[in-house]
């Protein structure tokens, strides 16, 4: 797997990374959400960089001009629901993308510190020969994007995966290089180096989607 991970140069994107991880900022649920969607256009701009382009010629009102324009057919994948500010994003910037959703959340049935991770709902097009970007805003264990994987299989076969991430462990992001394809490419704002007994990263910034859209029962 390829990874792109972006914490390490100095640039505008850890400011965004920075105010998702701060408790005070924490509380503004619209800011947060909105960073998230700001750092999910920053890895749009740069998975974009890897894409395939056409040329073509394009009249203004003055005559002709020659543009090279994105030739590849995108699925944005997302997990519900906290990856949908991600998603929101990565469409503003790939607004002819088709769009496939997954809901995915773990379960502690002994209400303990072991968790598996249940799939319960998939809406997607086919994959065949498209590009495949997962966005997930938390790359934890990997059990997760693990798991979408399987339940995507029956949908096509798509040129090649992106996967697009905020912040992950590096538990999550070697498991994710050992479940998928090597030509996987992990777009990834931060790492931190490690994970709770519930699976949950530290120093990380708690639950995201808790943080977007409210707490759950």
């Amino acid at each position: 797997m390829i990874i792109h991970q972006f914490d390490q140069t100095n640039s505008i994107l850890n400011s965004f990374i920075a105010e998702i991880r701060d408790v005070n900022i924490q509380k503004d649920a619209m800011r947060f959400r909105r960073n998230i969607e700001r750092i999910g256009e920053v890895l749009a701009y740069e998975m974009s960089k890897t894409l395939d382009y056409d040329p073509k010629e394009v009249t203004t009102p003055l005559g002709a001009k020659k543009s090279f324009l994105c030739s590849d057919k995108l699925v944005l994948c997302s997990v519900l629901r906290a990856g949908l500010p991600l998603h929101h994003g990565i469409l503003g910037y790939f607004d002819g993308a088709e769009n496939a959703f997954i809901s995915a959340y773990r379960n502690h049935p002994n209400n303990d510190d072991a968790f598996e991770v249940i799939v319960n709902y998939f809406a997607a097009p086919s994959l065949d020969d498209k590009i495949l970007v997962l966005t997930d805003p938390m790359l934890a264990t990997g059990k997760t994007l693990e798991n979408v994987l399987k339940a995507l299989k029956g949908h096509g076969s798509p040129k090649q995966i992106h996967i697009i991430s905020v912040i992950g462990s590096k538990t999550g992001v070697a498991k994710v290089a050992e479940t998928f394809p090597q030509n996987t490419q992990l777009w990834i704002a931060a790492v931190d180096e490690g994970l709770t007994s519930k699976g949950y990263i530290v120093p990380g910034l708690g639950d995201a989607g808790d943080l977007s859209y409210g707490g759950k029962l």
